[in-house]
């Protein structure tokens, strides 16, 4: 999915949606960005506008295109649910999964790994980053991969980084294991998903 300017977009959407305008000096652009919206009284967004809002952050986030967020949400619609089924599923794709174990820095360094057949499920090598993963489903690099300059820094990061607790790593293998599904908590996450389908119930 082409996206375009990361910085302008996230600066529009008032969050870090892309991994690299996570940094302190981002913070402080934003910072910045909201005293001069202050000072000059910005009209404040109706419901309407607040609601995708919070979509565009969540579909930012992710790197998913429209037609595919909109999909999702009424797969997610579907389920006593919706919410927890929504973030199941974004989580729950081969790509944000990569990029959380620390197999990739950021989420579209995962696609493109995931893209250019560098990635093996269950030892079958794939070339889909939005495919779903369940439990039991082990993710691991190609072993012809394993030595290119795109995955120079993997055990490093994967000894660093913040794990989820559905997530298990396997260090000496560079494989992470799927133990069961994402929870949902809406104060650990840019964007509030209840607001999302909220819009799309319209």
């Amino acid at each position: 999915m082409k996206i375009g300017p990361k910085y302008k977009i996230a600066r529009r959407l008032g969050a870090p949606v892309f991994e690299k305008t996570q940094t302190q000096k981002y913070a402080l652009s934003l910072a910045r960005k909201e005293r001069s919206d202050h000072k000059g009284r910005r009209k404040p967004k109706s419901e309407f506008g607040q609601e995708l809002l919070e979509k565009q952050k969540a579909r930012f986030s992710y790197g998913v295109s429209e037609k595919q967020f909109r999909n999702y949400v009424t797969k997610a619609l579907h389920s006593p649910n919706p919410v927890q089924k929504l973030f199941g599923i974004l989580e729950s794709r081969l790509d944000n999964v990569i990029y959380r174990s620390g197999l990739a820095k950021t989420r579209a360094q995962a696609r493109q790994a995931a893209n250019h057949g560098h990635i093996m499920i269950n030892n079958a090598r794939v070339t889909i980053p939005s495919i779903l993963l369940s439990k039991g489903d082990i993710v691991s690099l190609r072993s012809s991969s394993v030595a290119s300059p795109l995955f120079g820094e993997v055990t490093e990061r994967m000894k660093t980084i913040a794990m989820p607790v559905w997530l298990k790593v396997d260090l000496e293998n560079r494989q992470v294991t799927v133990l069961g599904q994402p929870v949902y908590v809406e104060r650990e996450n840019i964007f509030d998903l209840g607001v999302v389908i909220e819009f799309y119930n319209r």
